[in-house]
């Protein structure tokens, strides 16, 4: 495959309670929630399909079909919208529909990030060699972090990850890689991964991020795993076993911004940041923002 055509299917685990949001989950999944006026999920889909997917496998719970729904058309909606002359809020609702195929994977027992994976499989065919894993909790700004993880699998093959350079004194809340140079310094060879080491103990300062650029042997190596952490089937842990298995496995430093949209706190940063970047809402908001400040 060439590197613009170096996965055509992505994968999305959004399974979870979202209990971190809990109430307003009971009824409204997590993954829907807005950010300024357009869901974090919707947001990874195009983030996905502007890298080159055509498919978009979104792994849910049983009974969690809104999210999947949101991708759906709504005729009587755009029927109304299109009636009364509201063009650019009908674009806005068909924008979802339009942005990728959209299909479904279930899994039935909460079991881990790996196990979501897993669960997608049978949605493939003989033409995915490697599939994208986009966690929808995690916004990678700016977008255009798979394309080049892209190229960097049609240079090196196997997987390629997604990493930021963190503060050493924060390494301790992330999963760390052990990596060794190549001849780009944003793009690093692993060699293994520790989850959450002490900071005097951390391999090095680059941490996962939610983007992952899998060669179709993970699903292989998903089901050769036994259960790690939380007791749970880790992604980490297949991938672990495919380097230790001579699997190339590679790391795009990436040096833009991240928003996780996985807690009340992070998602409202990214919902700030966003709506500061909006012509309609961000000049007031700014106004407001500096005064309240100001203030406290």
């Amino acid at each position: 495959m060439s590197s613009s055509s170096a996965f055509r299917t992505a994968i999305v685990p959004a399974a979870g309670l979202g209990t971190r949001f809990l109430p307003t989950t009971k009824t409204v999944p997590k993954e829907l929630l807005p950010v300024v006026d357009t869901p974090g999920i919707e947001l990874v889909a195009a983030e996905a399909a502007e890298a080159g997917a055509t498919r978009l496998v979104i792994v849910t719970s049983p009974g969690k079909d809104a999210v999947v729904k949101h991708f759906e058309p709504q005729p009587e909606l755009e029927a109304t919208l299109e009636k009364r002359g509201k063009d650019a809020l009908l674009a806005k609702v068909r924008r979802a529909n339009e942005l990728i195929k959209v299909e479904t994977a279930i899994q039935e027992e909460a079991k881990g990030l790996g196990h979501a994976v897993g669960c997608a499989e049978g949605n493939l065919d003989g033409q995915d060699e490697a599939v994208a894993v986009l966690l929808p909790d995690d916004l990678v700004l700016p977008t255009g972090v798979l394309k080049t993880m892209a190229d960097v699998r049609a240079r090196f093959g196997g997987s390629v990850l997604c990493a930021f350079d963190i503060p050493r004194a924060e390494i301790s809340a992330y999963g760390v890689f052990d990596v060794a140079d190549t001849d780009d310094a944003d793009v690093k060879q692993v060699r293994g991964m520790v989850e959450k080491p002490k900071a005097e103990d951390a391999p090095s300062t680059f941490a996962a991020a939610g983007r992952y650029l899998l060669d179709r042997a993970i699903f292989d190596a998903l089901k050769r795993i036994t259960p790690g952490a939380g007791g749970e089937l880790q992604l980490t842990d297949a991938i672990a076993l495919l380097i230790a298995e001579g699997h190339p496995v590679h790391v795009v430093v990436h040096r833009g911004g991240r928003h996780d949209l996985g807690n009340p706190g992070g998602y409202l940063r990214a919902a700030v940041d966003f709506a500061l970047e909006h012509p309609e809402y961000g000049p007031g908001l700014l106004q407001w923002l500096q005064g309240r400040v100001g203030a406290s």
